[in-house]
């Protein structure tokens, strides 16, 4: 009798299982046309994103604790406020190259970019990394490196660790885009997220 409870037991346990485990395969059939399209290519660059960290960990030009860093140094005279880390002088070296080629894949498109835990964006596309002026509106519009991005959407795709999030983005330049992320990971360390805005037909 007894170990027949504990097989009910364990079949119970398998069951409770297995909607978990096949929530990935129905979550990426969700998707369908542009959306599917635009998973495909973060999911691509999201890669590209991970093996450049990787890179700069292995070869010593920074330690893990440096590639998460998360004190967030104000760049004086900035704003809206910008931040510098210990990595993102690197990052502008090795990620916009990989961003710019997401970002040109199609015209839809606005921005590829890759963010910490926090929101913290510290190298965005060239377009989107015009010089500085003192013209605040320009600068929103033109120079969004090095920000936090932490409004609802930014935090929820950021901290998201589930194969993908497609949300609805109010951008704080007035556009509403869908914004599709995916999780980055580095050495099974959850970093933060390549995310995607984009016009949705």
């Amino acid at each position: 009798m007894k170990s027949i409870t504990m097989l009910n037991t364990r079949i119970l346990g398998i069951l409770f299982l297995l909607p978990v485990i096949c929530i990935p395969s129905l979550q990426a059939e969700e998707l369908s046309g542009f959306d599917l399209q635009v998973k495909m290519i973060a999911e691509g660059c999201r890669s590209d994103i991970q093996n450049e960290m990787e890179k700069l960990v292995s070869s010593n030009q920074l330690s893990m604790a440096q590639m998460f860093d998360t004190f967030y140094i104000p760049i004086p005279n900035t704003s809206p406020q910008k931040f510098k880390t210990q990595y993102d002088h690197l990052t502008d070296e090795v990620f916009r190259f990989i961003l710019d080629g997401c970002l040109e894949r199609d015209e839809r498109i606005l921005f590829v970019v890759a963010v910490d835990r926090n929101g913290y964006l510290p190298t965005h596309n060239t377009t989107y990394s015009k010089p500085l002026t003192d013209d605040k509106d320009f600068n929103t519009r033109n120079n969004r490196t090095k920000r936090i991005f932490n409004d609802r959407t930014g935090l929820a795709a950021a901290r998201n660790t589930k194969p993908y999030l497609l949300q609805k983005y109010s951008r704080d330049t007035g556009e509403t885009l869908a914004d599709l992320s995916v999780p980055i990971m580095l050495n099974g360390k959850h970093w933060g997220a390549l995310r995607i805005g984009y016009w949705r037909r």
